[in-house]
């Protein structure tokens, strides 16, 4: 059993900043790539980044520049610092990872819960 746990969201005025985090326990062996993703009421969910195991990142273009992806693989964690905010970033917020679990030879894709990220203008 594999659970993703984001914390970090919350209310912020527009041009601060908040950190996400998003751990990762339960029997892991070995984690792929971490992404973040994000879902406004009415619209699709969103990748907004992601992170290889080689730290190799890539970034949607809505929010390059402004937010960034890390992880402490010693902690099985994945981080987002999103700064310059908009009230446009309003959305939940999900982390997925895709873990293989010890025992097993195939990778899952785990999500997180969400946690929600308000930008007041």
């Amino acid at each position: 059993q594999v659970r993703l746990v984001e914390s970090g969201g919350g209310l912020v005025q527009a041009g601060g900043s908040l950190r996400l985090s998003c751990a990762a326990s339960g029997n892991i062996f070995t984690i792929d790539h971490m992404d973040w993703y994000r879902q406004a009421p009415g619209k699709q969910r969103e990748l907004l980044a992601a992170i290889t195991s080689g730290d190799s990142t890539n970034y949607a273009d809505s929010v390059k520049g402004r937010f960034t992806i890390a992880r402490d693989n010693a902690k099985n964690t994945v981080y987002l610092q999103m700064n310059s905010l908009k009230p446009e970033d309003t959305a939940v917020y999900y982390c997925n990872a895709r873990i293989r679990s010890s025992g097993y030879l195939k990778y899952g894709n785990y999500w997180g819960q969400g946690t929600q990220v308000t930008v007041s203008s």
